[in-house]
């Protein structure tokens, strides 16, 4: 019998599945081929699984048996492939599976495999409609452009089949636990970010990143938590985890589709079914909305992409909710515009943000400027972070974390909090050979000093609306926190005896080079 898998075990036969598209695909094209195979193996696992098991309950009463696998998660139905005679319009069945991925491993030499795996994924779509509406819609296994020409294309997806059909890949519930799946995708995603460079983020936030931002946000049971530029959830999902239970709703809007159908298989992979993930521009057509108004979270956290260039600010003004009141960002750096959208979607009086921005949010004038005068003059900016640099694949550039609170606003139980914390963290990380990132006790530091909210020498200061305002309401940090060192002070007349002890130190053996030098031309 197979022993149960653990979580190193699987992450390396996963990431080796992916050696089939090394330096032939892009990384941000073949995670997509590699995260959607996971799934259908996941899935298929699951599936039979659940029917060995009533099958030993039920033998062979198939009726019984068929209706219990109804009701599974996932329905894996029938496919028939059948061929149509063009004089007499009769249908000839041809082939008949189940839409598995064991189905596909045993065809894995078929010459048409790839258009078999978008056939079998259509079916499983179709099947399940209510939960993956659109998810396999933007993957093409038959792709000659991604996949290469008919030969090398089959070759490939044989290979992937292969490799997913090694033990230390058999996903079924009686050998691993969700958590164990759930943190495949995760590694997984972290990987290809690595190997994506730039066009990481798209997709990816630094996982330490997405834990401090969850923290901050400090969601709790019973929260709606939203993230309107989501990626593929990794932050949603590190919020979900500090809950502590179950009870929570968790919400998210993206515009790429590939990203969003990442996404939600992330979401089925943490058993987040429940998760409604939008396939949107969250700046000009936001799909969570209620009664045609934007609907209202408790928590709200994101990492959206930085200084957006033409994100839609010609149609802000008119903007159907109202979101841009404050003022309209420039059309050339959407920061503020994301900013502007969580806030309002904050709950009134209650609602927190988290939100990761580049350093230019804290102090660029303008429109800009007077946006965040007036969200500092609304008592709803609570606290801000210096981070770091080189801490993302996308950028070497230090960030920030902005927190809001809602319930500082006018009527709300906090309302007589008029400071803001300012924190330097730029110098505390872990540096890694190509990318640096936060460890544990950085967090914590970091976590504690929020929540006691103190000046703290060299690290962090509380500094009231006076201040802020004297200070032409720029929030960069340094004017606030003071990280200068002091030189330390230079002994004049202990150096020069070092000089001169040295200087002896030298006399002494040049003597003794000379008398090597004249006992070697003997």
């Amino acid at each position: 019998m197979i022993g149960m898998i653990d979580q190193k075990k699987i992450n390396t036969a996963a990431w080796a599945a992916c050696d089939t598209f090394r330096g032939v695909v892009d990384p941000a094209q073949y995670k997509d081929y590699i995260l959607v195979m996971l799934f259908l193996k996941y899935i298929s696992d699951v599936w039979e699984d659940h029917y060995e098991e009533y099958r030993e309950l039920y033998g062979d009463d198939d009726a019984r048996i068929l209706r219990k696998l109804e009701r599974e998660r996932f329905v894996l139905p029938m496919v028939q492939l059948t061929e149509k005679n063009i004089l007499t319009g009769e249908e000839t069945l041809l082939d008949e599976f189940p839409a598995t991925y064991y189905s596909l491993y045993e065809r894995r030499s078929a010459a048409n495999i790839g258009e078999l795996i978008n056939i079998t994924l259509d079916h499983i779509e179709e099947q399940n409609k209510a939960k993956l509406e659109g998810v396999f819609r933007n993957i093409d296994f038959n792709s000659e452009a991604n996949l290469g020409k008919t030969k090398d294309r089959n070759r490939r997806l044989k290979q992937l089949l292969e490799d997913f059909h090694k033990a230390e890949l058999d996903m079924r519930p009686s050998r691993v636990s969700e958590d164990v799946i759930g943190n495949t995708y995760i590694y997984l995603i972290e990987r290809f970010a690595s190997d994506s460079g730039k066009k990481a983020g798209e997709f990816f936030t630094p996982f330490k990143v997405s834990e401090l931002v969850a923290k901050l946000a400090v969601p709790k049971p019973g929260d709606r938590i939203c993230d309107p530029a989501c990626g593929s959830g990794g932050l949603l999902i590190k919020a979900a985890k500090e809950v502590g239970d179950r009870d929570f709703a968790l919400f998210g809007q993206e515009s790429n589709g590939s990203t969003w159908a990442l996404c939600r298989m992330n979401m089925f992979l943490h058993s987040f079914d429940s998760a409604r993930i939008e396939w949107c521009d969250t700046l000009n057509s936001p799909l969570l909305v209620e009664n045609d108004r934007l609907m209202k979270f408790n928590c709200v956290v994101a990492n959206p992409p930085f200084s957006l260039d033409k994100w839609g600010a010609e149609n802000a003004e008119s903007d159907q909710f109202n979101r841009f009141w404050r003022g309209v960002p420039p059309k050339s750096k959407a920061d503020w515009a994301f900013i502007t959208h969580m806030v309002d979607t904050a709950l009134e009086k209650e609602g927190r943000v988290a939100v990761v921005v580049p350093h230019g949010v804290l102090f660029r004038g303008a429109a800009e400027g007077r946006i965040r005068r007036k969200m500092i003059e609304e008592n709803l900016l609570d606290a801000v972070i210096g981070l770091p640099g080189n801490l993302f694949q996308t950028t070497n550039i230090p960030v920030a974390i902005l927190v809001f609170d809602r319930s500082r606003e006018k009527g709300g139980p906090q309302e007589d909090c008029k400071d803001v914390l300012f924190v330097d963290a730029s110098r505390e990380f872990v540096s890694g050979k190509n990318q640096n990132t936060l460890s544990d006790e950085h967090i914590e530091k970091i976590i504690r000093t929020y929540r006691e909210c103190k000046d703290v020498e060299k690290y962090a200061h509380v500094a009231d609306v006076a201040e802020i305002k004297e200070n032409d309401f720029n929030l960069n940090i340094p004017r606030y926190v003071d990280t200068f060192e002091e030189e330390e002070e230079i002994d004049i007349d202990a150096v020069q005896r070092e000089i001169e002890l040295l200087e002896k130190e030298l006399v002494e053996v040049r003597k003794q080079m000379s008398i090597k030098l004249k006992e070697i031309q003997r």
